[in-house]
């Protein structure tokens, strides 16, 4: 088994509302940033033990299916580094 560490970064999909970015972005602008757009995300880094990089993704992404995304609202992508 070798060390890896799963990063899985979850975002509200597209057209779904998020009134910490939003907020987040005004006071950003207020500060003379000129932003296009701007979007929250969580972050989660999963340390587990794997057969190989694929297992582990696959398992971060079971992760994220069953308890970390709500794939109905949430998107997310997972990136698997050895340790």
């Amino acid at each position: 088994m070798t060390a890896y560490t799963a990063t899985v970064t979850v975002r509200l999909k597209r057209g779904v509302l998020d009134p910490e970015a939003e907020t987040t972005q005004q006071a950003l602008e207020r500060l003379g940033f000129d932003l296009e757009d701007l979007r929250s995300a969580d972050r989660f880094e999963v340390d587990l033990d794997a057969a190989d990089a694929d297992e582990a993704a696959a398992r971060a992404d079971e992760m994220a299916e069953r308890l970390l995304a709500n794939p109905t609202i949430h998107d997310y992508e997972v990136a698997v580094a050895e340790r």
